[in-house]
């Protein structure tokens, strides 16, 4: 029988009931698939709780519908709109760039050139697999190349250029250095010549190629998989272009300076289009022709080019020494999938998280979509946390890092799923994994399928869900506990701002928050000084500086600083992001720690166990009393849990005073008896040495508080992963349950706090 492999994602991920949705499903071994929507309920198997639960839904949606395997373009690049064939010159020609190649040895990789590796037809300047520059050329039959002296060294800067006159069919060949003391991974101390320059008579003129003028790639084709990009470059090309003549060394020479080139056909300028909002995804050719370039997989923009010297951190400083654009074969942030199906849910429709589950013999998948409401519905608004689950879509941290196993404190639990998953590795990776050639990856997209977000994952060498499914728990004990909800997320949040809390009396983060933006601060902030509620109940939130891309929010960009718990680091000179213009790294690193707005922020993190939380001095006030009616003086709350068997677990957050925490604020209990795999977080730690574990550092911990603002405004937090994983316990019908009925039962009437009008010497703000 043949393998049947069903994979798909949905365009977008999240929508409002009334707006249409397009479902792309690949299929191999299969022309047919069953379909059917289901709202998602409980995506946790583990029998602690109520288990995996669906519901199938009536829809419009065939139930079956024809399928086919689609293909995945991976790999970034550019490609050249030239509508009248102007860079197949028909004379002599010079094609140059600035260059810094990543990974030079290994594969042949093309820099810039209209060459059909199909047909063998056309021209490129290139790197040959033994890293050394090549320029080829091609007339359908038969190819010829050149090929410099000098290897090219990986992460240093050179100008490169290939001449060639058709009439007399000498090709000339140039490697200049212009490596300087900050610009390349090696110094002018190490005594290497990087120059090179050679001639040759090649044997063959170029054919005008049936293909499109592409910048880091060459195109190919065949009969099942039809046009793609091949042979991908990996590092960075800054300013480029092509002039119709061959260039003398001294026009090279003034190249390498910094001029540009007369009279060019194209001179792609990649430091023009910058603001001090960022930069599109257009590379500008300032050449007559307006032979614009547009980036395929999102090439990474604001990065240091061939002429930085070290002084200006960001491109809003100096743009002219930013022209550097990293390629790599391996991003991806558009599938490009044609649609299966496109559906409508009516406008009335629920707010839920729903998939379509698609099926071929004994193989399914369930495509998530989040849907929210035509128009507010409930008083509880449940935010989901989109640019988190896009921040860690198809993680491979668990494969990849060598101190993953330390992380989590056990032998990773890897299924049958992960390691097929792991083979392929077609979908792309998340910004937790670097590129083929070390390199952070720094953009992530749902457009393509996110393996790690289907109901039931339980995250590869965790053994335990991790973001949207582990959410659903939170989900499950709404509806277990008789309340109305409707859906937003981050990405509604992001895009409209207060607009999308106002209506709510109170909004609920879920377990990761992770990942904000400026105008998600702000709207929070914002929605709490008017007389807003938020439940924060979730650890290391409100954490990395994020940006959904404005000409794709589909796609959301973060930088990894030299401050915070990060699996890669930016290179010097590349930590503001090329959407926004703005210093990505830690918020709290940019004066907005997260304590300053929900009172907590993240502390440790542990995967071996979870624990409790015990009651502190100021949960027997009379302001706050009322959150634990029920719950015994000395009993522990959240001693059991989907997530490590506790309530205080996985990732933790603390009050701290000198962080921002509001200094009204009710410290109502902390998580105890943590062990040494939870140490404190690396952003505290300014001298190494030991005494930082939990059983070590007062700080490991996580802790519940509560805080007023004006208006009746309210925050209640919770800093834990593992605090909404307690909640389907015990049938639904536990502690944590119980603090949070209180809480939520206050959150949601009109009027006054209970307890607002007490105060005490050391808590006076009302």
């Amino acid at each position: 029988m043949t393998d049947i492999r069903l994979f798909g994602y949905s365009d977008p991920l999240s929508a409002r009931a009334g707006e249409p949705i397009d479902f792309m499903v690949s299929a191999e071994g299969a022309s047919e698939v069953k379909a059917e929507l289901v709202r998602l309920v409980h995506g946790d198997f583990n029998p602690e709780g109520p288990g995996f639960i669906e519901e199938v839904i009536e829809t419009d949606i065939p139930p079956a519908l024809p399928a086919k395997r689609q293909y995945t373009q991976n790999g970034s690049f550019a490609r050249v709109t030239d509508p009248g064939a102007k860079l197949a010159p028909d004379g002599a020609f010079t094609i140059h760039a600035f260059i810094w190649p990543s990974l030079p040895v290994g594969s042949r990789q093309t820099i810039m050139g209209r060459w059909s590796v199909s047909g063998s037809k056309g021209y490129a300047l290139g790197i040959n697999p033994e890293g050394k520059l090549e320029f080829w050329v091609g007339d359908g039959v038969a190819v010829d190349q050149i090929t410099a002296d000098a290897p090219l060294v990986p992460k240093v800067w050179v100008l490169v250029a290939a001449s060639f006159d058709p009439a007399t069919g000498e090709a000339r060949l140039r490697q200049i250095d212009v490596q300087n003391s900050w610009n390349s991974h090696i110094g002018p101390v190490t005594p290497y010549d990087h120059n090179s320059h050679t001639v040759q008579k090649l044997r063959c003129t170029p054919a005008t190629a049936d293909a499109p003028f592409l910048i880091a790639a060459s195109h190919e084709e065949n009969p099942e998989r039809g046009r793609f990009a091949s042979m991908l470059f990996n590092g960075k090309i800054d300013r480029s272009g092509i002039v119709a003549r061959a260039l003398t060394a001294d026009e090279m020479g003034a190249i390498a300076k910094g001029d540009a080139p007369a009279e060019p056909l194209a001179y792609w300028d990649t430091t023009a289009g910058y603001t001090d909002r960022g930069v599109g995804p257009i590379i500008q050719d300032t050449g007559p022709n307006a032979l614009h370039a547009e980036g395929v997989n999102r090439p990474v923009r604001a990065m240091t080019g061939w002429n930085w010297t070290g002084r200006d951190d960001s491109f809003r400083l100096n743009p002219s020494q930013y022209g550097g654009i990293a390629y790599h074969d391996d991003a991806l942030t558009d599938c490009g999938w044609s649609p299966t199906v496109t559906w409508t849910p009516p406008k009335d429709f629920r707010s839920g998280v729903y998939a379509l589950k698609v099926s071929a013999g004994d193989t399914v998948d369930r495509i998530p979509v989040i849907i929210r409401p035509d128009a507010p519905r409930a008083k509880i608004a449940v935010q989901m946390s989109t640019f988190t689950y896009l921040a860690y879509a198809n993680e491979h941290l668990s494969f990849d890092a060598q101190i993953a196993q330390a992380i989590v404190a056990h032998t990773p639990v890897i299924s049958g799923d992960d390691l097929e998953y792991n083979k392929l590795q077609e979908f792309g990776l998340s910004t937790y994994d670097h590129h083929s050639d070390g390199a952070g990856v720094c953009y992530s997209s749902w457009k393509r399928p996110i393996i790690n977000i289907r109901p039931g994952y339980r995250m590869a060498g965790m053994n335990f869900p991790w973001a949207l499914p582990a959410d659903l728990s939170l989900l499950w004990w709404l509806e277990h506990a008789g309340y109305d909800y409707d859906l937003i997320t981050d990405h509604d949040l992001d895009r409209e701002g207060l607009a999308a809390l106002a209506p709510y009396k109170t909004v609920i983060n879920v377990t990761h928050p992770e990942y904000y933006s400026e105008g998600m601060l702000d709207a929070t902030e914002q929605y709490l000084q008017g007389g807003g509620r938020v439940m924060y109940l979730g650890g290391n939130g409100y954490y990395w500086v994020t940006a959904a891309c404005p000409d794709d929010p589909a796609c959301v960009e973060v930088r990894k600083l030299d401050s915070g718990s990060r699996a890669w680091q930016a290179e010097p000179g590349e930590g503001y992001l090329a959407t926004t213009g703005e210093r990505s790294g830690l918020w709290r690193n940019r004066g907005r720690a997260p304590q300053k707005l929900v009172g907590l922020g993240f502390t440790t993190e542990g995967m071996d166990r979870a624990e409790p939380f015990e009651r502190m001095p100021d949960s027997f006030h009379k302001r706050v009393a009322w959150i634990f009616d029920g719950i015994g003086d000395e009993e522990l709350i959240g001693d059991f849990g989907l997530a490590l068997g506790g309530a205080a677990g996985v990732e933790l957050d603390r009050y701290d005073l000198a962080l921002g925490t509001p200094p009204h604020t009710m410290l109502l209990a902390s998580s105890i008896d943590h062990t040494d795999n939870y140490p404190l977080v690396s952003e505290e730690v300014t001298y190494a040495f030991p005494g930082r574990g939990g059983s070590q550092d007062p700080q490991v911990r996580g802790d519940m508080i509560y805080f007023t603002t004006t208006e009746s405004g309210a925050v209640f937090a919770a800093g834990s992963i593992g605090w909404s994983q307690a909640l389907p316990c015990k049938g639904g019908e536990n502690n944590v349950g119980t603090v949070m009925r209180n809480v939520l039962k206050a959150f949601t009437n009109d009027g006054p706090l209970p307890g607002a009008s007490y105060t005490g010497a050391e808590k006076h703000w009302r």
